[in-house]
């Protein structure tokens, strides 16, 4: 379980490619408190580090994490955001996040507005998730509140903190992003549907 709070936007060096497979490799701050097993979200999808060395450590993406998410995407010297799972006594600062990305959407709008930014971003409602005003999304694992809502579409206001620490600062129109949606609404909209169809 993770929080939205992202922790550094790590650098990756390398990527290598087996089968249907992606090993991709970062370099971060905190790789000497990691250990082998563990799981780390990265852009919002939960994934467990398998190797490590003294300056980087690697995560294996299937071919099911690399459908559903933007990391089949990535190149060399990216910024991926991470975040390490919870701790049980810790404050919730963000909101629920699971690790487990929906789909992705392209953001097609940044405007500047007086020290922060207005990201617009869009998805394949088809689906069957949703936004509501006020309500919380994490875009590439980052804890947002929804301040437009549309049947396709959502916008997040950003400050100059996460746009400077997360990877938001490298995001730009045609860029695809990670959703997860709140994990409520999720169940919400599952047992509307449950009725409509028994209705």
């Amino acid at each position: 379980m993770f929080s939205g709070i992202v922790e550094e936007a790590a650098k990756v060096v390398s990527i290598e490619k087996e089968q249907d497979n992606l090993h991709i490799t970062m370099e971060c701050s905190f790789v000497n408190d990691l250990k082998i097993d563990q799981s780390i979200a990265h852009n919002g999808v939960c994934l467990t580090v398998v190797r490590k060395t003294d300056t980087a450590y690697t995560v294996t993406a299937i071919r099911e994490t690399l459908i559903k998410s933007n990391l089949g995407r990535l190149q060399e010297g990216d910024r991926i955001n991470l975040e390490r799972s919870m701790l049980l006594n810790d404050r919730l600062d963000g909101h629920m996040v699971q690790g487990h990305v929906d789909q992705t959407a392209e953001c097609t709008a940044v405007e500047e507005a007086g020290g922060s930014w207005y990201f617009t971003f869009k998805y394949d409602p088809a689906k069957g998730n949703l936004t509501v005003e006020k309500g919380s999304i994490a875009v590439n694992g980052v804890s947002l509140t929804v301040v437009d809502s549309q049947a396709d579409s959502f916008q997040v206001a950003i400050i100059p903190y996460t746009y400077e620490c997360t990877n938001f600062h490298r995001i730009k129109p045609g860029t695809i992003v990670n959703l997860e949606f709140d994990i409520i609404g999720k169940y919400v909209t599952r047992i509307l549907q449950s009725m409509n169809l028994k209705a």
